[in-house]
């Protein structure tokens, strides 16, 4: 293990932590070397080839789900919305009452197909506005007053099949920051694929390599510690730049960050990785001012990424392993302010994409009965959403990794 003089005044969690935003693409648990990772997984569970898969994706900011999911049958949506407000002959029908946006063409589709379940009024007990606190909150499945120090994701690993380690990573994000879903206090193979999607591995790299270098040199034992370290992330980055690039897709994707993300997400599951969960981003929906043309934009990328990813996986027979789940750490306000946008809010629409896909609405339109600048009621614990996924798709018992039962919803 490493000496605890190297990391003073600190713990391992935020060493990890902190190296995993210095180095960009440094694997969490690639801090350790591999031999040590290795060590410390047997006995620990494995991912399985041809296991299911779970792809998350965060829409950053807080986005509006009442001009995403709008009850355009309701009088009170117009009155809270004299300038955001959808005309309903613009709206995509889903039943009587609630459609989509109309930038939401290809979700739309989806839906129609029995691909797309919309889940309404998704929150939690005692929410919370701060960005920071409220997504803290998502990816600990955590109540609001509890301070969770894992994430949820981290913590099905630890709780999921059994097995021999891989050496494939558990689990792989595609966004400049390792999301907290990934925190753990043990050691998890965790991939941050960014720079392989941005291109720009010149300085990262750069600095990984001077610190591989050190191999084979007289240095201290943390110094030495850490070449093996970096040498592994360096394998590791090879490794799955070679994966993109001789994994292409023969489906069409949009151009858009989102889509470009999800292509390569595509391409890790067509290589037959272990990887069971896959986290992107796609950020800009906290949107205070001028929120149509905004909230417009960030839908239609979001529908026509969804939509390509799950062509791409049925052209290749993957559709059946995969299932994609979207999630925001608060919904808006029902009034509109003054600057044509929204505020923070609470309860918000999810979705869940994937050819097993159950139930195509569940939950009701939300009661626009609130006071003035009130909030929206949540109907669903997003909780009894992870506790569906997990009993029911990833095949794991949720009561350990949330902390107590929740109830399951047939939506997987």
């Amino acid at each position: 293990m490493m000496d605890d003089a190297f990391l003073p005044r600190t713990t391992r969690r935020e060493f990890l932590r902190a190296s995993g935003k210095a180095l960009g693409f440094l694997a969490l648990s690639q801090v350790a070397p591999s031999f040590v990772a290795r060590a410390a997984a047997v006995g620990s569970p494995r991912p399985d080839k041809d296991s299911t898969i779970l792809v998350l994706v965060q829409l950053a900011g807080g986005n509006d789900g009442l001009n995403t999911v709008i009850p355009y049958e309701d009088d009170r949506y117009y009155n809270l919305r004299p300038t955001l407000g959808i005309p309903k002959n613009e709206v995509l029908p889903l039943g009587d009452t609630v459609g989509l946006h109309p930038s939401c063409s290809e979700m739309h589709r989806l839906f129609s197909e029995g691909k797309l379940s919309v889940l309404q009024n998704v929150g939690y007990p005692n929410p919370n506005r701060s960005h920071f606190r409220s997504m803290e909150i998502w990816e600990t499945a955590s109540d609001s007053d509890d301070l969770g120090q894992t994430g949820w994701i981290s913590r099905f690993f630890d709780n999921a099949c059994e097995g021999a380690p891989s050496e494939d990573p558990e689990g792989i994000y595609l966004t400049k920051q390792a999301p907290q879903v990934f925190d753990s206090e043990n050691f998890l193979n965790i991939y941050g694929a960014s720079n392989q999607l941005s291109g720009s591995r010149g300085g990262d790299r750069g600095l990984l390599e001077s610190f591989a270098l050190t191999e084979g040199k007289e240095t201290p034992e943390p110094a030495h510690f850490l070449s093996h370290t970096y040498l592994d992330a360096l394998a590791m980055d090879e490794r799955i730049g070679r994966i993109l690039k001789n994994n292409q897709s023969a489906s069409p994707y949009p151009n858009s960050r989102l889509a470009k993300s999800l292509d390569n997400v595509a391409r890790m599951i067509r290589a037959g990785l272990d990887t069971r969960v896959y986290f992107v981003s796609l950020g800009g929906f906290d949107t205070h001012s001028n929120q149509e043309g905004r909230q417009a934009k960030l839908l239609s990328e979001l529908s026509g990424a969804l939509l390509a990813f799950q062509n791409d996986l049925e052209s290749d027979g993957l559709d059946s392993q995969v299932t994609t789940m979207t999630f925001s750490e608060f919904g808006r306000r029902p009034l509109e302010n003054e600057s044509k946008g929204t505020d923070h809010g609470t309860a918000a629409p999810l979705f869940v994409m994937g050819s097993g896909v159950k139930t195509p609405i569940y939950g009701d339109a939300p009661s626009l009965d609130v006071p003035e600048n009130g909030d929206l009621s949540h109907e669903i614990d997003f909780r009894s959403v992870y506790a569906s996924v997990l009993e029911n798709w990833l095949n794991c018992p949720s009561e350990p990794v949330l902390g107590r039962p929740f109830e399951t919803l047939p939506i997987v």
